[in-house]
């Protein structure tokens, strides 16, 4: 006799402002990761544009906009453009280290720099330290971290200039949540750099995917995004590979200088459900 299977119940947020596209609202929908089959299910919905925070697994379901898009990269087949291999080569002293999901004051004090300098007016600067604990070690998945230190001296490990808390599934990677040392003047195009890593090290394992979470299309802040090709994005019809006119058109607009004023205020890091009803 066989366990009876568990179908997950979704709930939904209350609207609240988009972090992403001035003057309009959105919602989440989202389900609760727990159980013997967490790992399972969370995979399960991330093919479909879920994303995960701590022990939930949400999306957005906004009733008049569906300019969120989830991308993945084609890890097998990517080949760094010329300005990538370049910053593969600046920070290849970095020492790499998959770390198990215990948050550290170090990675504290690190996020902390990372949101005043880049985020200042996102909701997660009021995090505190317990809150950033939560964050990392609430996982029903499997997961863990990625520290990027400078060299250290002697038996002294070297500074920590970025991390990326990473979930581990059957098709890829999937990055959470990264930040890094934005006053690190030696150090431009960590974010970057992460995630060639992270494409790096999907490729070494054979997976075929490196999750980036949401692309928005008029969100200046979120358009690093779409200099990582091949990628694919989710549609009604499935995923699909954006196609090498339209990628040139992408990449030429994210590269391009963004306009002074532009999109004041909002933060650049996918939100997390709060408020939530249960759907109808």
């Amino acid at each position: 006799m066989t366990a009876p299977v568990r179908f997950p119940r979704f709930f939904v947020t209350a609207p609240s402002p988009c972090p992403y596209l001035a003057g309009r609202n959105e919602r989440k929908v989202f389900t609760e990761l727990r159980g013997d089959n967490a790992d399972e299910l969370n995979e399960a919905l991330g093919r479909i544009g879920f994303r995960r925070s701590q022990t939930v697994a949400y999306r957005p379901s906004c009733l008049d906009c569906q300019a969120c898009v989830s991308v993945r990269v084609v890890a097998g087949e990517f080949r760094p453009s010329a300005t990538q291999k370049r910053l593969m080569k600046r920070h290849d002293d970095l020492i790499v280290t998959e770390c198990r999901p215990w948050a550290t004051a170090e990675q504290y004090e690190l996020l902390q720099k990372y949101l005043a300098a880049r985020h200042p007016g996102g909701g997660m600067t009021q995090m505190e330290e317990s809150d950033f604990a939560d964050m990392v070690e609430h996982s029903p998945v499997s997961s863990y971290v990625v520290e990027y230190r400078e060299p250290g001296v002697g038996s002294q490990p070297g500074r920590l200039v970025g991390a990326c808390l990473t979930d581990f599934q059957g098709d890829g990677l999937s990055m959470i949540y990264s930040f890094y040392d934005p006053e690190a003047e030696a150090r431009s195009g960590l974010g970057t750099y992460i995630i060639l890593d992270h494409i790096r090290r999907a490729a070494e394992r054979e997976l075929p995917y490196v999750y980036l979470g949401y692309w928005v299309e008029g969100s200046a802040r979120m358009q690093y995004k779409v200099r990582f090709r091949p990628l694919e994005r989710l549609t009604g019809g499935g995923w699909g590979r954006i196609d090498d006119a339209e990628h040139d058109r992408l990449i030429a607009a994210a590269v391009a200088p963004r306009r002074p004023g532009a999109e004041p205020g909002l933060p650049g890091k996918e939100g997390v459900p709060a408020g939530y009803r249960l759907a109808v």
